[in-house]
């Protein structure tokens, strides 16, 4: 959604943007016509067929017209890590002498070389990821990711922009939570790095009446063993699992009394922004790359990614009402100010002219 709204933003700002991606759409492919330039809300868009089904996404015609077509582009940004189009596009665009951004997304983080494949990653990190990631410039979107990158790298530049979060299209009207049971909300993809074990281990340490609404999918083998958990922490009466939700995500975000993310790793989050838009209050571990901005803006609370540190913070939490209500008349506006589009557009477009004029001298 981030990389689709800058392109966007960046379009309809009348800048000269071709997106290449491949039609990867999980195990299966977009259907969608391949090698066609196809305008996409607004946005020049190239699909090209994958040879690989898995995360690797490997596509000999992308990488074919990339080579060909490279040099006629001032700067090559690339929105992802640890897959074949990404590693040989930022190989040829390096080779051809073009410049390139690189957005890890949260992959180059202690968690992510630690956590799957790990062995493989450190590898292909140490042949050839850490050799060119050098000669790159990196977009973060936090200072959490900032910390990271740069202590394992030393790329001609770090920038750190947040993420473009997508609003609510209308305002909407500020509501009273205070009704019993307090409603807590998980909104994310259910997988291990969002801890979401931890938060359903939590529940029996709380001290008020509760309902945890669950949204998102994932593996059902791991749902399966996080129903199971509840299951023996006897909670599952306390949980609604509502699954993914698209529609309806704004409304069902204003519905509740407090967002909570307690990640084990996160570069940003996404779903804090679209929370707080919406004036609901977060809970966030301090390894979620918008925890610092949560607290110097007073709209929420972090905490430690285990049950102690989660449990007393949520106790907390519910005996302090007026703080969420002043979360709930505040925030929205902070958030359209500090993500609004056109200022965003600015000072991602400042990057890249920053670099493409570095890249010339």
């Amino acid at each position: 959604m981030s990389v689709s709204m800058l392109s966007e933003q960046l379009s309809k700002a009348g800048y000269d943007l071709q997106v290449y991606t491949t039609t990867a759409n999980g195990t299966e492919e977009l259907n969608t016509s391949p090698n066609k330039l196809t305008n996409v809300d607004g946005v020049q868009v190239t699909y090209f067929k994958r040879i690989t089904k898995d995360h690797t996404h490997f596509s000999p015609a992308l990488l074919k017209v990339l080579w060909k077509n490279v040099k006629a582009y001032d700067v090559v940004h690339i929105h992802a890590w640890w897959n074949l189009v990404s590693l040989f596009s930022c190989l040829i665009a390096l080779t051809r002498g073009v410049p390139v951004v690189v957005s890890p997304r949260g992959t180059l983080s202690n968690y992510s070389f630690h956590n799957k494949n790990n062995l493989a990653k450190a590898f292909i990190h140490y042949l050839l990821g850490k050799p060119m990631l050098n000669k790159c410039h990196l977009h973060v979107t936090s200072a959490l990711e900032y910390n990271a990158v740069s202590a394992m790298l030393k790329p001609k530049s770090i920038n750190n922009l947040p993420n473009f979060v997508k609003l609510p299209a209308a305002s909407y009207t500020v509501i009273n939570n205070s009704s019993s049971p307090f409603k807590l909300l998980f909104l994310s993809r259910i997988e291990e790095k969002k801890g979401l074990d931890i938060l359903i281990k939590t529940l029996p340490l709380l001290n008020f009446q509760y309902m945890l609404t669950i949204v998102g999918d994932g593996d059902e083998n791991y749902i399966n063993e996080l129903k199971a958990l509840a299951y023996k922490y006897k909670a599952e009466e306390n949980i609604n699992w509502v699954g993914f939700q698209t529609d309806h995500k704004f409304k069902l975000l204003q519905e509740q009394d407090l967002l909570v993310l307690p990640s084990h790793d996160e570069n940003f989050g996404n779903v804090v922004i679209e929370s707080l838009s919406v004036g609901t209050a977060v809970l966030v571990s301090k390894f979620v790359g918008l925890a610092n901005y949560v607290i110097d803006k007073n709209m929420g609370w972090q905490c430690n990614p285990d049950e102690v540190s989660l449990g007393t913070t949520l106790n907390h939490i519910a005996g302090n009402s007026n703080d969420l209500k002043q979360i709930r008349l505040n925030a929205p506006s902070i958030i359209r100010a500090d993500f609004d589009e056109s200022a965003l557009t600015k000072r991602y477009a400042d990057m890249y002219k920053n670099i493409i004029i570095n890249g010339r001298l």
